[in-house]
């Protein structure tokens, strides 16, 4: 079903292509000039953290996103975009992992709790939904892959549910912003300073990133197609 009539897909994925790349660019900033670079090792913990907003952004939320809009971005045929979804998918859930293990890493090395708050529960329940998602669409549609007909019947339920865990993965970042500039400025970071700016500006382009391809994924490729997501073959 289309989003708005005569709106395509690709006019989405424009605009998510370039929140994408002001996303990555501020997160990058954030961590590296603001908050002192990335390190697995160090005695600085606060380096093994940074690790965690990069990859949870760049890798898990921006590939996942790219994994998404394949089927509207890329002009192959159906086949080796399906396979290019399959493994962006594979690598955002990789890279979210170790994401999440940066996290792990600088609670254990610095004496902090895990699993306290709001942010960490959802997260860890976005990226298991996450990897069964990916299980599920690998079984189904890729290996062993189930008969046509079933896979057609799958098909809009793996997409709703797959939007319903992107869109989990966008609230469990807008929720970790908003957690770790609290931490800042109760620690003395000023309210109005450059960072305070940078981390809020970054969490309102991630969800206008969120939404451009959200709406992506359920607008028609061409003006005239009756849905977004081409109808399973055959073969």
């Amino acid at each position: 079903m289309a989003v708005f009539p005569g709106v395509k897909a690709a006019l989405l994925t424009y605009a998510a292509h370039v929140l994408a790349v002001l996303a990555a660019g501020a997160v990058l900033v954030w961590s590296i000039y603001f908050r002192g670079g990335l390190a697995f090792e160090a005695s600085n913990k606060s380096l093994i953290f940074n690790i965690h907003p990069v990859l949870m952004l760049i890798g898990f939320i921006i590939i996942g996103s790219e994994a998404i809009m394949s089927y509207k971005t890329l002009p192959w045929s159906h086949e080796v975009n399906k396979t290019i979804h399959l493994v962006l998918h594979a690598i955002a859930l990789v890279l979210g992992a170790v994401g999440v293990y940066a996290a792990f890493k600088f609670h254990n090395e610095s004496g902090i709790d895990n699993l306290y708050s709001l942010h960490s529960w959802i997260g860890i329940g976005t990226i298991s939904l996450y990897g069964i998602q990916w299980i599920f669409g690998f079984v189904t549609f890729f290996f062993p892959g189930l008969s046509p007909a079933l896979r057609r019947k799958s098909l809009p339920w793996h997409v709703l549910f797959g939007v319903f865990v992107y869109v989990l993965a966008i609230a469990t970042a807008e929720l970790g912003f908003l957690e770790k500039l609290t931490f800042l400025e109760s620690s003395g970071l000023y309210k109005y300073s450059p960072e305070a700016f940078l981390v809020n500006f970054t969490a309102l382009v991630v969800i206008f990133l969120g939404a451009s391809v959200v709406l992506s994924a359920i607008a028609p490729a061409n003006v005239d197609a009756p849905h977004g997501y081409t109808a399973v073959s055959e073969n």
